[in-house]
């Protein structure tokens, strides 16, 4: 999910093609679901060089997605899916698996659980409200039938691809990584995209736990990322510098705001991103409501009493 550094026009501008063939083991078919929230859409990757591949990520089950799919498996050489994996469970990423499951037969589904103490939120909510959550489903209820568990270290093979699950929480509670060990790249799911930065959710996301994740990848020195949205990263380790660089940079501007006295966090957005459309106001202030709860606990801000279920901040 896609949201702050890139110019709005250049973000909903970016096309990417449907099938391309990004290394001997990885192809991409696009997802079919652009919007302001996925940019040109889903990246799904077809992961292997045999005639069974994994599927890594579904996009959102768009009907134009299945031919695409078809397409770029013929393509490369396959005949049939060996299993799906799943980066994490927002909808762009799982909304799919029905669909796949459907027209390929019953795959077995890789991911690691959705913690059932965590609520999914609305990346579209009003973060100033604290509980904005209109649904306490679990999302991996989206996906029909069994999951198969997935967990930080564990490694799931097909011919001719190794790839160790990374637990990278912080966009997601139950985000993974796919370090693809035979050419030291990384599939990022939405920690890391090649467009734009990620949306920190504010009910269920925690910009601790992101910048700690962006950490932890950095340290495996990915030679080229395999992004979620947008296209392939060449230097790996530049791109994850970066994005730590713009989080550091973006607390010290949230935290000005709130010295300024600013006080909820779509004030601070309508200061922060001057320039903005309104439509992109919400997700962005999803992260500055995670900057803020970050600052909290780091003992540079506190909350103060407000209105019923209104969050708002004050200096130390």
């Amino acid at each position: 999910m896609t949201s702050d550094t890139q110019n709005p026009a250049v973000l909903e501008g970016t096309k990417l093609p449907d099938i391309d063939v990004l290394s001997p083991r990885v192809s991409v078919a696009l997802g079919q679901n652009p919007s302001l929230f996925t940019g040109p859409g889903t990246n799904t990757f077809l992961v292997g060089t045999g005639p069974k591949r994994f599927l890594l990520d579904t996009g959102s089950g768009h009907d134009e997605y299945m031919p695409v799919l078809e397409e770029a498996i013929a393509r490369v050489g396959c005949r049939e899916l060996e299993a799906i994996i799943l980066t994490h469970a927002h909808p762009d990423h799982i909304g799919g698996v029905n669909q796949v499951r459907a027209h390929f037969g019953s795959l077995p589904v890789y991911k690691l659980p959705w913690p059932s103490n965590v609520k999914m939120g609305s990346p579209k909510a009003d973060p100033s409200l604290e509980d904005s959550s209109e649904d306490q489903r679990s999302p991996d209820q989206l996906a029909d039938g069994p999951l198969e568990t997935l967990q930080d270290g564990d490694v799931i093979e097909t011919e001719g691809a190794s790839l160790r699950a990374i637990f990278t929480p912080g966009h997601a509670p139950d985000h993974l990584c796919f370090l693809l060990e035979e050419e030291q790249n990384l599939f990022s799911g939405d920690n890391v995209l090649g467009i734009g930065t990620t949306v920190i959710p504010a009910e269920s996301g925690d910009l601790g736990d992101y910048m700690d994740s962006l950490e932890r990848v950095l340290s495996e020195r990915p030679a080229e990322i395999y992004p979620a949205h947008g296209p392939r990263i060449k230097d790996g380790c530049g791109k994850i510098e970066e994005y730590l660089a713009h989080r550091r940079a973006r607390e010290e501007q949230v935290l000005a705001a709130v010295n300024a006295g600013d006080q909820d966090a779509m004030t601070m957005v309508k200061r922060i991103y001057v320039g903005y459309p309104e439509n992109l106001h919400a997700p962005a202030a999803q992260s500055v409501t995670s900057h803020l709860k970050k600052l909290e606990r780091d003992g540079r801000i506190r909350m103060i009493e407000s209105g019923p279920g209104l969050m708002q901040w004050e200096p130390i």
